[in-house]
């Protein structure tokens, strides 16, 4: 099992939480108040910073429930949170919806998933073999 150190940064500051045994994600949570205008995008601070285990990242996700029900969810999703990184955790958060939307302080904003990564040998190369059932078709290839 690995062990995710995480300092809380303010007052208000949450510790993550997994909302279900078996989740993935651990809903982080909002310090800040503020309304997201429609079509635009704030900046979140989440009142965390972390110490990640050895060869592993944080994917930052957006909260489905947010998305389906009120048009919120996160630019450069998923956000890469690497392991060096020692700042404090934000998220760009954009409002699709028809409406203004107020993020409330405590209210959960995203979700961390923490995911090894494996450390490759990048090697240039003068061809590269395109011979596989998928070969070169991109986009719309698979008929959808």
């Amino acid at each position: 099992m690995y062990e995710l150190k995480i300092k809380l940064l303010y007052e208000n500051s949450k510790l993550p939480e997994f909302a279900n045994s078996g989740d993935a994600g651990m809903d982080i949570f909002s310090v800040d108040r503020k309304v997201i205008k429609s079509g635009e995008s704030e900046l979140i601070r989440t009142g965390i910073s972390i110490e990640l285990p050895k060869d592993t990242e944080i994917q930052i996700r957006p909260k489905s429930g947010l998305a389906l029900n009120n048009g919120i969810t996160l630019l450069n999703s998923p956000g890469t949170i690497d392991e060096g990184y020692r700042g404090e955790i934000k998220v760009i958060v954009i409002n699709h919806g028809k409406n203004d939307f107020l993020v409330e302080e405590g209210m959960k904003i995203a979700q961390m998933v923490l995911k090894p990564i494996y450390k490759v040998k990048i090697t240039k190369v003068d061809s590269i073999d395109y011979e596989t059932d998928r070969g070169k078709n991109g986009f719309g290839s698979s008929g959808v």
